[in-house]
């Protein structure tokens, strides 16, 4: 089995998360809390599982977080990259 780099998964990590975030406020309030995972493979070949989670970075109805992690496997979770972005509620305005 090959190693994956550690860029590899910041890289899919970014990836991941700017995908995440292309939905905006007004579609994804009303799907808060909602998360999933899915087992893929990193640029490199390297079998990864990502996982997008979607939740109120403080009041109900407030600012959506958005957190991404891509890792190689459950054991090495703590091994992983993260990433997280903010979706702010001004943003459903207009």
């Amino acid at each position: 089995m090959s190693e994956v780099a550690p860029d590899d998964l910041a890289d899919m990590a970014r990836d991941e998360l700017a995908r995440a975030c292309t939905l905006g406020w007004k579609d994804l309030a009303p799907l808060i809390p909602w998360g999933d995972a899915y087992e893929g493979f990193s640029p490199d070949g390297a079998g990864v599982t990502v996982e997008r989670g979607y939740i109120w970075a403080g009041t109900p109805g407030g600012d959506i977080l958005v957190e991404v992690a891509v890792y190689r496997g459950p054991s090495r979770y703590d091994d992983g990259a993260r990433g997280s972005r903010l979706i702010p509620r001004a943003s459903a305005a207009g």
